[in-house]
């Protein structure tokens, strides 16, 4: 079966159950997000849209019997100067769009940007390309064009402010929005209320719509697409998906497309010779002269012109132009500042005033020696308001030019917008397709509700994604080359994958040959394959994917029963056809591992069967009974993803009568279950330790390399070292890299955000320290940052909520402490709930939203140490502490990780007599007990432990 089939027999199975309960009688599906679209981009039909209609019809009749062409102007009138501004609205015909785009094919690098500039300067005119302070790209694409115009510039001053603003004869308003005047910097500036709202409300504002979707659904029948059991998805409320790079990505589109004029529709000039070619929906965005003008063109009109005062300078203008674009002003020193503030008050744009008045100030506290406490809004933060003022402007459909239509409803959007956000719009508009010449665009084969999501996207970053929907946006936004919201949706499957979904995602991803999703799919499978189980998707899986599932080596299972209960019931669903494959599915089942008690429930799912299953029983007792003689089937072995590494450690010597430090390296192949409760460990060796041996060190892994630091190599009083490693198992190879600045043993050593964070320890024995230091990947260079408000040593740390948490340890006097506490690299301790027990030389894990602590030792009331077998667990969201099921067996100075949902912890020593703990237990938070896994493999106290994974020739 070909890939279209398999696409095509994926969208008939998926839909065929459940259009019944999801049908319109008008529209078949209806999405929130249609509802929500008609509220914010009404169709046509409206009142008000019909007499707009019949307005531009009658204009358009008017022009065609006067024979002529449409042209339009306003003047303005500065309000310091006799000279009229003009605003100049041209219609050119549509052999210009095609040129427009023949030109920017043949143009589509900077090197023949010149070349471009000379085929469209028809007039004597000299190439000005205005480019940012060092000199590498454009910033403005504009002409200079020689008038013999020579003013001098008066120098600005704080007078000026009141006596340079244009005063704008635009005040009508087609879409309801009320006026409002408003002061800036001594300027009274006229505005809509609802035009520039702070754009920092904008995620609130899709969050709104989010929950009233939500509401809705809940209101009525006729909602979503839904899979066959609804109710499975009434927990899997939709999320609010973002990307923090997107405006800056499609403000870098616009600029390019700026630079080569492509889809600009203004031209601006000023009165010492530039000329610009902008989009007027980017300039709308800062400016709010641009944002009245693109309100008042009459909808049949395409091109703006508009001729500045004669006190706004080329330069000037270019930086309001290169604001608008990206977001920041690149020359920014005082002369041209003064020329950026005159345009940006003719112009209205109250964020580049805004700019110019922190440029000053920051000149100001420079010159006086003063402190500057704002903080500054990056350049991301501008790009990401103009985005959203874009956004504003659509929902209000001002500056649209061109409709959609899909499924019989009609979207309005802005050409540039969706050039800038899709491949596809971008070959549609730019290419010469018929489509860039029309004003309205049939989307064939488009859902008009994924279509919307889409649009939605185009103007905000942000998806509304659920089970829902997910799927057909995924689709759609690969079919319309959304690249990054598709990305976006591929986020969304790996994140909320679960046992109800994973199903889906599997045909999805088969259908569509999306193979590393496949892959992430089918290990959530057979990682959680007691839970897809009992999913109602399960029961339709082919008998042959079943068994894959059954044979794989990465199949867990709790026991046999969960697996023999999951073939009954998939057999039961359809028993005429499957019972004859029973005999095949139950030799994958080892019977013998489980305990009597197991065995006689399977009796009991037989004899309660629909069908007569006395024969498959039958059959079962005989595979049981034969399967004791048979060693393989006693014994599953499970192959996890990851696996836990050993790095170092004591260890006895071949003699028994001394610890040793240890260079060796472990990982854990396999896990086996025997017979019983019987757990072990398959330990392999991974390598040694480069130079010296090391205990009481650090490890942490980051992009799958391991990195190895600090500790002891000897029990002298310099021994300590601080050295870093990092070791590549894929290459099986060592890097030294850069040595800390001090010397560590007893520390920890935590990954956040990509980088290490060595927290306190011993310098040397006995010396504890209070100091902490990252290391940085990219540049291999450790640095200091805000030290702990006390010396600690022995402590444990983990992260949780990109936020580090130490507990216990020695403080100076090396008494055991119960503290908990948060620390930020920047701001240094903050203290916590303390600990029900003071400890130290313990372990501390981050599993779900808790932090599971164990093992290490106690100082009681005489000053001596015990051993601390209890164990709790801290809920960082309450500020609180709970007991859980205590250790069996002492686990001091151990190592423990967490892996697939569980905690281990690793070897360590019993304070009392000294010997070592030679186990690994793990913690299962669903049964809330403490397993025995098996025997560690060599080195057992101060050993250090991460999860890494590990490449398959090494696990073979």
């Amino acid at each position: 079966m070909d890939q279209k089939c398999l696409q095509r027999e994926w969208r008939s199975s998926w839909r065929t159950d459940r259009q019944d309960t999801n049908r319109n009688d008008e529209n078949g599906w209806m999405d929130v997000s249609e509802q929500r679209e008609e509220r914010e981009n009404p169709v046509e039909g409206d009142d008000q849209l019909e007499e707009e209609e019949l307005h531009v019809k009658a204009q358009e009749s008017e022009k065609a019997d006067d024979g002529e062409g449409c042209s339009v102007s306003f003047p303005f009138m500065p309000a310091n100067s006799d000279h009229v501004v003009f605003v100049r609205f041209t219609n050119n015909d549509k052999a210009i769009d095609q040129e427009d785009a023949n030109k920017y094919d043949k143009n589509s690098n900077v090197e023949n940007a010149d070349t471009y500039d000379d085929k469209n300067n028809e007039e004597d005119s000299d190439s000005l390309p205005v480019r940012s302070t060092n000199g590498e790209r454009l910033v403005v694409a504009c002409k200079h064009t020689d008038k013999g115009v020579n003013k001098d510039y008066d120098k600005y001053n704080d007078d000026y402010e009141d006596d340079c603003f244009v005063a704008a004869s635009i005040s009508t308003d087609d879409t309801g929005g009320y006026e409002k005047d408003f002061t800036f910097s001594g300027l009274t500036f006229r505005g809509e209320e609802h035009m520039m709202t702070n754009a920092s409300l904008e995620l609130g504002v899709l969050n709104q719509e989010l929950e009233e979707g939500e509401e809705e659904d809940k209101n009525e029948n006729e909602g979503h697409c839904s899979f066959d059991d609804s109710d499975d998805f009434d927990m899997h409320p939709k999320k609010l998906y973002s990307d923090p790079a997107y405006p800056g990505m499609v403000f870098e589109a616009l600029e390019n497309m700026m630079l080569y004029s492509v889809l600009t529709d203004m031209t601006i000039y000023t009165e010492d010779g530039h000329q610009f070619q902008v989009h007027s929906i980017v300039l709308a965005a800062v400016s709010y002269l641009i944002q009245k003008m693109v309100r008042q063109k009459p909808r049949q009109e395409r091109f703006i012109t508009l001729c500045l005062g004669p006190e706004v300078y080329g330069s000037g203008f270019a930086a309001v132009v290169e604001f608008a674009y990206t977001g920041n002003i690149s020359i920014q020193n005082k002369d041209n500042m003064e020329l950026v503030w005159i345009a940006a008050v003719n112009l209205e744009a109250p964020r580049v005033l805004e700019l110019c008045r922190e440029m000053k100030q920051r000149e100001q506290d420079k010159e006086t020696g003063g402190h500057e406490d704002k903080k500054r809004i990056s350049a991301e933060e501008h790009m990401n308001d103009s985005l959203q003022h874009i956004r504003q402007l659509w929902t209000q459909r001002v500056g649209c030019d061109v409709k959609f239509e899909a499924e019989g409803r009609v979207f309005h959007a802005h050409r540039v917008l969706l050039v800038a956000s899709s491949d596809y719009f971008r070959g549609m508009f730019t290419s010469g397709m018929k489509e860039s010449r029309q004003e309205s665009v049939s989307l064939l084969l488009v859902r008009a509700a994924m279509f919307d999501s889409l649009l939605h996207y185009s103007y905000s970053g942000a998806l509304a994604l659920g089970w829902d929907c997910v799927f057909d946006l995924t689709c759609t936004s690969l079919q319309l080359q959304f690249q990054t919201a598709f990305s976006l949706c591929l986020n969304f499957l790996h994140q909320e994958i679960d046992a109800y979904s994973c199903l889906d995602v599997v045909s999805f991803a088969e259908a569509y040959g999306m193979a590393d999703l496949l892959a992430l799919a089918n290990d959530f499978i057979l990682r959680h394959f007691q839970d897809v189980s009992v999913s109602p998707k399960f029961q339709d899986l082919p008998v042959e994917k079943l068994k894959k599932y059954l044979q794989s080596d990465s199949l867990y299972v709790p026991s046999e029963l969960s697996l023999f209960k999951a073939v009954m019931s998939w057999i039961e669903a359809f028993p005429i056809q499957r019972l004859k494959l029973a005999k095949e599915l139950m030799g994958t089942i080892h019977f013998s591992l489980m305990t009597f008690k197991e065995f006689n429930e399977v009796e009991s799912i037989t004899s309660c069967l629909r069908f007569d299953a006395s024969n498959l029983y039958r059959s079962l007792q005989k595979e049981l009974y034969s399967s004791f003689s048979d060693a393989q089937s006693n014994v599953r072995v499970y192959l996890p993803k990851e696996t836990l590494v050993l790095v170092g450690g004591e260890t006895i010597n071949d003699i028994f009568d001394k610890h040793e430090p240890c260079r060796e390296m472990w990982f854990s192949n396999s896990f086996e279950n025997h017979i019983g409760l019987v757990k072990r460990v398959e330990w392999r060796m991974l390598g040694t330790l480069p130079e010296k041996p090391r205990f009481s060190h650090g490890v942490g892994a980051i992009k799958g390399k391991l990195y190895v630091v600090g500790g002891r190599h000897y029990y002298g009083t310099d021994d300590t070292m601080k050295s870093t490693y990092m070791y590549d198992p894929m290459q099986n190879s060592w890097q030294r890299l850069a040595d800390m600045h001090e010397r560590r043993g007893n520390f920890t050593l935590v990954t956040l955000n990509g980088k290490l964070y060595a927290v306190g320890g011993e310098r040397d024995s006995g010396v504890n320290m209070e100091s902490v230091e990252v290391y940085c990947p990219n540049t291999n260079y450790w640095s200091f940052v805000y030290p702990l408000d006390q010396a600690l040593s022995c402590h444990a740390a983990s992260v949780w909520n990109d936020t580090i948490f130490l507990s216990g340890g020695f403080n100076s006097q090396y008494q055991c402490l119960s503290s908990m506490i948060l620390y930020h690299p920047e701001r240094g301790s903050t203290y916590l709930a303390d600990m029900r027990n003071n400890r130290a030389m313990h372990c501390m894990e981050t599993l779900g939203n808790h932090l599971y602590v164990a093992g290490g030792v106690s100082c009681i009331a005489d000053g001596s140490m015990v051993d601390q077998l209890p164990c709790e667990v801290y809920d960082p969201v309450a500020d609180s502490w709970t007991a859980i099921m205590p250790v069996p067996v002492p686990h001091v100075g151990s190592a423990s990780v967490v892996l697939e949902g569980k905690v281990y912890i690793i070897g360590g020593y019993c304070h009392d007599n000294y010997k070592d703990t030679k186990a690994v237990h793990r913690y299962d938070p669903a049964t809330e007990r403490w397993e025995n896994m098996s025997r560690t493999p060599g080195p057992n106290a101060f050993v250090a432990a991460c999860v890494l994974p590990i490449p398959t020739h090494l696990r073979k």
